[in-house]
């Protein structure tokens, strides 16, 4: 008589949910808030990047800009060489968490319209950037 050994049916487990972290890319130039426009879409040009992480004093990321954003303002009525990144950046967030999972950020970021969400950690530093393909 031969044995046979009983193998358990092998449960099926769903893979986990991508999050941001899988897919974020690393954290490009980061610049302080206090910085002017001109000299913001000069670091842009020269990082050959489409935008910036932009942070306070203490190193917490405030937002991004984006070119787009930061000609708009030059190219106002209003502008003059003394325009802060700070004083263009409002409105701070939105921010995702590494953990986000990626259906979470993607749904966040067309509804708001966003081609870049900031990627920070529990301190508010800059981990990196999502980017989504549009």
């Amino acid at each position: 008589m031969t044995t046979v050994q009983m193998q358990p049916l092998a449960m099926r487990v769903a893979p986990a949910p991508r999050t941001v972290a899988d897919v974020m890319e690393i954290a490009g130039p980061q610049v302080c808030d206090d910085m002017t426009v001109e000299v913001a879409l000069s670091v842009m040009a020269s990082a050959r990047t489409g935008h910036l992480l932009v942070c306070d004093d203490d190193g917490v990321c405030t937002g991004l800009l984006t070119w787009t954003q930061l000609t708009a303002v030059r190219d106002s009525s209003v502008y003059t060489d003394r325009v802060q990144l700070r004083d263009i950046l409002v409105d701070p967030g939105p921010f995702a968490s590494p953990v986000t999972t990626m259906a979470e950020a993607e749904h966040s970021m067309r509804y708001r319209h966003l081609d870049a969400l900031p990627v920070i950690d529990e301190h508010g530093n800059a981990l990196g950037v999502l980017s989504l393909a549009r």
